[in-house]
């Protein structure tokens, strides 16, 4: 049986540099197929590569699809290929959809210009693909504008968009990696569900190999633009032979923290903690007034030294807030304390309190500033908490500061003079660390610190967490939406939902005895990618 997709020797460059090597492989019709690889591996490129979307790359090889080579068409062949016979779905949905047309609008297109549909026709399709889609109230939601919707809705306008021309192969790119956990369990079984209805062939384009092994038949493995391991899932993720794949494998964080003694000492307590923003009111009582938001409804809660406490929740359940309120940033209301000290919102009375108390933010390229050097970046906090050190003194302070955090100028020749720009992800967040770490504070919030990092450089990431925790005695309010990293971090955990604690306990307890329906459907979802696929 010949395949539906056959890529032999594909190889891709850009401006001379070659990012691909010689990939190959084929899928059949109706099969799910996985790309896998982290971050700078070549997996996005190779499938944009099928469609004529890598803008700027040279390409060479073969791609045949039903026998028809897709690297050799005109722009005008491949128009007739895409949305039609091929689709794809984008990973972060906000920026592929276009935020001036309706969800109705930009799914009516397509089955205009591919189906030839009138009008009326396309838009009422549009109606039943967001039905097919889960997405409550169609009638309504069609008019809707991408901002309009949840990040779950817009992967799912997505999706329908994409099967709008009923496409024979489907290239999904990261399709869950923006939404929280129990979305991605959604999405996933959305997209097993229209593939069997459909009997497309999908190809996934991903580094989560729960994910794989949930949803895939089959799996290829990149790394650096080359195929490393390809095989059945099963067989490839039970048995890896290429020790790329054997350290994907063996990327699952790891549980390495001391139990902190009960009697410890109590760094932050929070009683009656609220948090409301102000919002417009519809129509003419906006004139005499605004209204409020509660983002976070009397939260509870204290962390005593060496401890970590897990704060979970999906998107838009307080977490943030709650962070931000605890860091001093935003008003609240309720009692919080620091060490016994509550936040004056005065700079000078809170200068020990902002000392004590530091954050990693989730996303180290756009917390650390690109203008300047790892040396002022990691150095900066000196200059407020210590500003008697002389220039030496405190360049010593920022090498030990990177030096406890794994990096030296031994492996990172110039280290101090370079910008962040010019380090990977892990090594950014180890730059964050460092710049937390150098004034010595007792707590980290840590919000969402890995989630924006390769399964393997997370697990570095967590290692070093772990480390600093038994060696420092530092304590962690760690705001996530991943069970496994709270499973590895966290010794108690408070779960969130709509701005409301709706559990609250050891970790043992709220995870293997859950009190709450929303606890157990977030177990749920967690678990649901770690089942393997039926097919």
């Amino acid at each position: 049986m010949s395949p539906l997709l056959r890529v032999h020797n594909l190889h891709m460059s850009f401006q001379g540099r070659e990012v691909v090597h010689g990939v190959s492989f084929e899928m059949q019709a109706g099969e799910k197929l996985a790309l896998v690889g982290e971050s700078g591996s070549g997996k996005t490129v190779t499938a944009l590569s099928l469609l004529g979307l890598a803008r700027g790359a040279w390409v060479r090889g073969e791609a045949l699809f039903e026998g028809q080579d897709l690297l050799h068409m005109t722009e005008t062949e491949l128009r007739g290929i895409r949305g039609s016979e091929i689709a794809m779905v984008f990973q972060e949905p906000m920026t592929a959809l276009n935020p001036l047309f309706t969800i109705g609008d930009q799914i009516a297109e397509v089955l205009e210009l591919k189906k030839g549909l009138s009008r009326q026709d396309a838009w009422q399709r549009a109606i039943d693909l967001l039905n097919d889609t889960g997405i409550p109230e169609p009638e309504r939601r069609v008019a809707s504008y991408p901002h309009q919707l949840s990040g779950g809705q817009r992967q799912r306008a997505m999706i329908a968009m994409a099967l709008a021309g009923e496409p024979k192969l489907l290239l999904a790119d990261e399709p869950t990696t923006a939404l929280d956990v129990s979305l991605r369990g959604q999405i996933l079984a959305l997209l097993d569900s229209l593939q069997a209805k459909h009997g497309m062939a999908v190809l996934l384009i991903t580094h989560d190999l729960k994910m794989v092994r949930r949803f895939a038949q089959r799996v290829v493995v990149m790394e650096n633009g080359l195929v490393v391991e390809q095989g059945e899932v099963a067989k490839v993720l039970s048995h890896p032979q290429h020790a790329y794949t054997k350290r994907l494998v063996d990327s699952q964080p790891e549980r390495n923290v001391f139990e902190p003694v009960s009697n410890a000492p109590v760094l932050l307590q929070a009683t009656g903690l609220q948090v409301h923003y102000p919002v417009p009111r519809p129509g003419w009582r906006g004139w005499f007034g605004r209204g409020a938001f509660t983002a976070l409804h009397g939260a509870d809660f204290e962390l005593r030294s060496g401890q970590t406490l897990g704060v979970i929740g999906e998107s838009g359940s307080g977490k943030s807030s709650l962070a931000l309120a605890a860091l001093g940033l935003i008003p609240f209301q309720g009692d919080f304390k620091v060490e016994g000290q509550s936040w004056q919102g005065q700079p000078e009375a809170d200068l020990p309190l902002r000392r004590a108390l530091q954050v990693v933010f989730q996303d180290p390229f756009s917390s650390l500033s690109p203008r300047m050097t790892v040396e002022q970046v990691v150095g900066e906090g000196l200059q407020v908490h210590a500003p008697d050190l002389n220039p030496l003194a405190r360049q010593i302070k920022v090498l030990e500061a990177l030096a406890d955090v794994g990096m030296s100028e031994e492996q990172f020749p110039g280290l101090l003079a370079r910008y962040p720009h010019e380090f990977s992800g892990g090594q950014r967040q180890r730059i964050a660390i460092a710049r937390a770490l150098i004034v010595q504070p007792r707590v980290l919030v840590l919000d969402e610190p890995t989630s924006a990092l390769d399964v393997s450089i997370q697990k570095q990431v967590l290692d070093l967490l772990q480390r600093l925790q038994r060696e420092r005695g530092l304590s962690y309010l760690l705001i996530t939406h991943d069970i496994e990293v709270i499973e590895a971090m966290a010794h108690h955990v408070m779960v969130l939902k709509d701005g409301q604690v709706v559990e609250a306990g050891s970790l043992d307890r709220v995870l293997n005895q859950p009190e709450s329906d929303y606890t157990r459907s977030l177990l749920a979802a967690s678990f649901l990618a770690e089942r393997p696929s039926s097919a």
